[in-house]
């Protein structure tokens, strides 16, 4: 499994109409091949920033398979103009994990 972590700041004054299109943009993601679960976490001392957590099987899931879909436009359409600035995303990997049940 493959995390793709990203940083948003979101402008002034935006974030509700940003959840509101991230809702719309979840469903344009949700079919995509390789696609385990989208997280978006908001800060609790900023409300204009946030962290995007989509979780893949394999990062060419992201890379290939979502990058160059037919999707990703709409979804760059729906949440980019919201961006200060373009996000820089990062990949991870996870090594370990404790759960408490």
């Amino acid at each position: 499994m493959i995390i793709e972590h990203v940083h948003l700041k979101i402008k002034q004054g935006q974030s509700a109409a940003f959840e509101q299109a991230f809702q719309q943009a979840k469903d344009l993601i949700a079919p995509m091949q390789g696609l385990n679960a989208v997280q978006l976490i908001r800060h609790i001392e900023n409300e204009h920033a946030y962290i995007l957590m989509v979780f893949w099987d394999y990062l060419e899931d992201h890379s290939v398979g979502f990058r160059t879909s037919e999707a990703y436009p709409k979804w760059a359409a729906l949440l980019h103009p919201f961006y200060e600035s373009m996000p820089n995303v990062e990949y991870y990997q996870p090594c370990m994990m404790l759960r408490k049940k």
